[in-house]
């Protein structure tokens, strides 16, 4: 093995492990209560967000937290958290009384649960079979909470910065997304 194909396999373990964070740090609607002991939830507006409605647009940033393939409930949130400039991304969610928690090896650039979602106990069907999210190191690449942003005249991108990092002003929507096995895929309209 020459000198150059080590140093060309390396940078690709290193740029899959680069997308790996990614994919996990950057992290979603649903119907169903599943019978498992997730909190109920705690993404019930502060006094100074307030729950938004299809008749009043929101003049803030738009917080959805939907947990997508995982379908509980206790996580799902629409609210819109008023901002008169940029804000950083955990802020928001702080406002809106959003309950992020990352993993022990990554407690602020990661995020594992969402308002206690998915439970510890909740076994994450996926094709591979079951999981459960244990927060130590990385969430698993199949089953994730996924960060989205929407300018006010756009369409949904994926975050390229964390909660910490990440900026969103006025007119924005925010959404933290549960995807498991690639779905879904995106956020609905």
């Amino acid at each position: 093995m020459t000198l150059t194909t080590i140093r060309t396999a390396a940078a690709s373990s290193l740029a899959a492990a680069g997308l790996l964070f990614a994919l996990a740090a950057c992290s979603a609607p649903a119907a169903t209560q599943p019978a498992t002991s997730a909190p109920a939830s705690s993404a019930t507006a502060s006094s100074t967000a307030s729950s938004s409605t299809a008749t009043e647009p929101c003049t803030g940033v738009q917080v959805i937290i939907d947990s997508g393939a995982l379908k509980q409930a206790a996580a799902d949130a629409s609210v819109c958290v008023p901002v008169e400039s940029t804000t950083s991304a955990a802020k928001v969610l702080e406002t809106a009384n959003v309950k992020t928690e990352g993993t022990v090896d990554y407690p602020t650039e990661l995020v594992c649960r969402v308002n206690g979602v998915p439970a510890a106990d909740l076994d994450i069907t996926h094709q591979g079979g079951t999981y459960r999210e244990e927060c130590g190191k990385m969430p698993a690449a199949f089953a994730y909470w996924s960060l989205w942003v929407k300018p006010a005249a756009g369409d949904w991108a994926y975050a390229q910065e964390g909660l910490s990092t990440l900026q969103v002003g006025p007119g924005e929507s925010l959404e933290l997304l549960f995807t498991v096995d690639g779905a879904p895929a995106a956020p609905g309209a």
